[in-house]
């Protein structure tokens, strides 16, 4: 099953007439980003477009969900959060092979690493103070409002996640990693009661799911949508912290070992009260379960990619096997932070 490929005469053929461009010739190119669901940059008369699909094969129930990022976009657009502009939404398989949907490209900045190398001090500290600002925004919103109410279930956020992943690991599992084992019992066992908290969350906020300006220090998108859902706040400021843990370079693209301080960049706690500033909150309590939580989420996830791999229809298959060696990792640092 071939998701390094897209057949654009087929897109173009939809989308002609209902999108500005695909009427003349249309140039594809696929990024390497976009593990879950492969994702297209479309060059056209009218500009650049980009094509996020779901992939091909057998598929998690519930997973790769192209309706939700569209859909959660949609309702941003017109808010403080900054989003790409939506065009449409695909929901025809015969098209492509599975939905789609398109949306404006935004021009800018990408950081893969939130070292942000060849970044000079001033503008790295300003890059991740609107990273704080745009995350603190994002939980501001009036979900009523930009009639997102029932984009989340109702209920204690925490537990329905721990539960959700826990039988999405156990469908891609490949091996018994005994820490992770231990770590889902122990979130299940250690869980927080529900403060009643309910805010719109993104479910995978980190800096390489943010497009910046190119001359500036503002974000100007943030992507990768496909985990967002009505849930609890500090899950997404742990993933930020939880991200920030993991070993620098290609790999971890973390901040563990590094000389924060010498690059301009914030503590764990300077990040965490800059966010509590923001939204008038005295501190947060426990909030290692939360990372705790996410380095379980996240080891889920790249079990899945790993097993996407395994079964032939990983978006980017070398890298979805490097990725999945890290489950025990993930695992490990779980059990670290519940013990802070």
């Amino acid at each position: 099953m071939d998701t390094q490929t897209l057949d654009i005469e087929a897109v173009s053929a939809y989308l002609k007439g209902k999108i500005d461009g695909f009427d003349a010739p249309v140039d594809v190119t696929k990024f390497a980003g976009g593990q879950s669901n492969p994702t297209f940059l479309l060059k056209t008369a009218a500009g650049p477009y980009v094509l996020r699909r779901k992939p091909p094969g057998p598929l998690l129930k519930s997973a790769h969900a192209v309706d939700r990022e569209f859909r959660v976009q949609h309702a941003l657009f017109d808010t403080d959060v900054p989003v790409a502009r939506m065009q449409l939404l695909c929901e025809d398989p015969s098209v492509i092979g599975s939905d789609f949907y398109v949306m404006d490209h935004v021009e800018g900045r990408n950081f893969n690493e939130p070292t942000l190398d060849g970044i000079d001090n001033n503008d790295r500290a300003a890059i991740i103070d609107d990273m704080n600002r745009v995350l603190a925004t994002l939980h501001s919103v009036d979900i009523d409002a930009v009639g997102l109410s029932d984009y989340g279930p109702p209920g204690h956020y925490l537990e329905r996640q721990v539960g959700r992943w826990s039988k999405q690991y156990r469908a891609s599992e490949t091996r018994e990693i005994g820490d992770m084992n231990v770590l889902m019992q122990r979130l299940v066992a250690e869980m927080p009661a529900d403060d009643g908290q309910r805010t719109l969350v993104h479910g995978d906020y980190r800096i390489d799911n943010m497009i910046y300006a190119a001359d500036g220090t503002q974000c100007l998108a943030v992507l990768d949508w496909e985990l967002s859902t009505i849930g609890h706040p500090y899950a997404d400021l742990a993933s930020v912290i939880m991200q920030w843990q993991l070993p620098p370079g290609a790999q971890g693209r973390g901040l563990a070992g590094v000389d924060r301080t010498a690059l301009g960049l914030p503590s764990d706690e300077a990040f965490v009260a800059a966010y509590c500033a923001r939204r008038g909150l005295d501190g947060i309590d426990n909030f290692g379960f939360y990372v705790a939580f996410c380095f379980f989420r996240m080891g889920a996830i790249i079990q899945g990619v790993l097993k996407r791999a395994l079964d032939g229809n990983a978006s980017n298959p070398e890298r979805a096997m490097q990725l999945g060696a890290f489950v025990p990792v993930f695992a490990q640092n779980g059990l670290k932070a519940l013990d802070i």
